[in-house]
């Protein structure tokens, strides 16, 4: 379980990408609910190695070398973690987790739900108001990296899930 934790969390730290700011709020969250030491171990450490990360290092060195450096780090991030691992269990000071992940609920409708609604909304039209005023204005705004295919697919893929996930829980909640 603690390597299946390692492996992971390189790339639960990548899709979350907060930065170094909130990986360790976070990685409290994730130790309440169930994620091991190495996994928590392995998401703090990945913070530095983030998708922006990657795409600098292309842009000075190359895709190849960009991905060999990823790589590097990928495996590193899993070592590291599974030694610490290692390390603190034989001295008998691992950080238990609150609880088992099979204990969690996973989704429920609460306070929280009805917030990431009308944030999620307050953040639509904060946008749009955004983009009306880009429009609008000739702003000598600097070039940012446009929307590459890599970008679109990782999107309509998240979108999908969530689709998906939505239509699960309407589905069990009819039956």
């Amino acid at each position: 379980m603690a390597i299946e934790n390692a492996l992971i969390a390189p790339f639960v730290a990548a899709s979350t990408f907060i930065g170094s700011m909130g990986n360790i709020p976070l990685a409290t969250v994730l130790n309440e609910n169930g994620v091991l030491f190495a996994g928590i171990t392995g998401f703090i450490y990945s913070d530095l190695m983030v998708p922006p990360l990657v795409h600098i290092n292309a842009k000075y060195y190359g895709w190849r070398v960009a991905l060999y450096i990823a790589g590097v780090m990928y495996v590193s991030i899993v070592a590291t973690a599974l030694i610490l691992n290692g390390l603190f269990s034989f001295l008998g000071i691992v950080p238990e987790s609150a609880r088992v992940v099979s204990e969690i609920t996973q989704f429920k409708i609460d306070y929280t739900f009805w917030m990431n609604i009308v944030f999620t909304f307050i953040a639509g039209v904060l946008i749009w108001l955004n983009k009306k005023y880009l429009q609008n204005h000739e702003m000598k705004m600097m070039k940012m990296e446009g929307g590459g295919k890599i970008k679109k697919i990782a999107v309509s893929l998240f979108i999908l899930i969530n689709l998906i996930g939505l239509s699960l829980f309407a589905y069990t909640q009819l039956l």
